[in-house]
């Protein structure tokens, strides 16, 4: 199956609730703080440069999400941050979050010139080396950054 990766221009026209769900079973709250940040206006992907995308799988399920903001830890502006990046289990090892990251990376590349990320996952750490981000836990906000 061919996945596409489609940018978000509502998050309120697309269904992420599963993806929520499933992330906070695994301890995880960022997808809440998606919607709730998006719902209050403090987050809409809508600054230069940022974007949220998802992919669909072959029912019309949202399986990934995940999005590019300027970095709320640098006073460059030509620094990216990977925000509220999650692929459903289910959909894992397929491909998925590869696909959905490389395109957040190439829309990236117009405005940034380099991007990071915080993750405390071993499993993460493995994906995002993997995808061409490197070590980077010079500060306590991030653990991995790619040149763009």
């Amino acid at each position: 199956m061919e996945f596409i990766v489609e940018q978000v221009e509502d998050i309120n026209q697309i269904d992420i609730s599963q993806l929520v769900k499933e992330s906070e079973a695994e301890g995880y709250r960022f997808l809440t703080r998606l919607v709730n940040d998006y719902k209050d206006g403090s987050n809409t992907f809508d600054k230069p440069g940022e974007a949220l995308f998802f992919i669909e799988n072959e029912s019309g399920e949202v399986v990934a999400i995940g999005g590019v903001n300027q970095s709320p830890f640098s006073d460059d502006k030509d620094v990216a941050r990977l925000q509220r990046f999650y692929v459903a289990a289910d959909a894992r090892r397929q491909g998925i979050g590869s696909i959905l990251l490389e395109e957040i990376v190439r829309h990236s590349r117009d405005t940034f010139r380099e991007m990071t990320v915080r993750t405390e996952s071993s499993k993460a750490d493995a994906f995002y080396r993997a995808n061409g981000f490197e070590l980077d836990d010079s500060a306590s906000e991030t653990t991995h950054m790619i040149s763009l």
